[in-house]
């Protein structure tokens, strides 16, 4: 279904994740099947010029985004220093599973089928989830992404259709990324953009990439009855 930008509506949210909140913006169509949570890469966040280019293309094919920070601002201004945080998969996945399960909670969202668009490291991060959510997730994109640092026993467990998407020349990413299909046993696409670099900066690459993830989710989810 197609959407105009002026029917889209758009709020802030705070997400509880343990003992913290996270920031989020939430866009919703005027009808839609889908929700699609955002995991962002290493050193980014929900303002992420990119994945909001996504997120826009996704809402005007009628689903539901959740940009959210995965880090607290506190936990930024440290990894910005040290960088302990953006590598730390296990956080970061349990802040995806965090995200999710508010997400399921909101009266306009229990009901939407629910997908991950995962980029650099956010990648492994929303594969772990998946895996561990089984049924819950329907399917996972990752743009640029490191699937890798999921570990095999992860992505072996990950049920939902997952889509790879690579630049054409970033060749150790693209190795990466055809090891970690292979260890995938749900259904698979590896698609690599041509021309593309790993942060699809060259003209019209991230527009595909884009088209590429907006196919996928309009195909794979839909409205579902979620357990509680």
């Amino acid at each position: 279904m197609d959407n105009t930008t002026s029917a889209i509506s758009s709020r802030e949210v705070r997400i509880p994740s343990g003992k913290v909140w996270l920031q989020g913006d939430l866009a919703q169509p005027p009808t839609f099947d889908g929700l699609v949570l955002f995991a962002h890469g290493s050193g980014s966040g929900r303002h992420s010029a990119r994945n909001r280019y996504v997120a826009r293309q996704l809402q005007l094919r009628g689903i539901a985004t959740l940009l959210f920070d995965l880090l607290t601002a506190q936990e930024e201004q440290v990894d910005v220093h040290t960088r302990e945080h953006r590598f730390d998969i296990p956080l970061l996945t349990r802040r995806m599973q965090d995200a999710t399960a508010w997400a399921l909670t909101q009266p306009g969202l229990r009901y939407a089928g629910i997908g991950y668009f995962g980029a650099s490291t956010g990648s492994a991060a929303a594969l772990i989830a998946a895996a561990r959510l089984g049924g819950g997730i329907q399917a996972v994109v990752s743009r640029g992404g490191r699937p890798d640092l999921a570990g095999p026993a992860a992505l072996a467990a990950v049920t939902a259709p997952t889509l790879l998407i690579v630049g054409g020349v970033d060749h150790d990413v693209i190795e990466l990324n055809e090891q970690a299909c292979a260890l995938l046993r749900c259904e698979k696409q590896l698609a690599i953009v041509p021309g593309a670099s790993h942060l699809f900066e060259e003209p019209g690459t991230l527009e595909q990439a884009a088209a590429l993830a907006a196919a996928w989710f309009a195909a794979h989810l839909t409205v579902t009855a979620h357990a509680s």
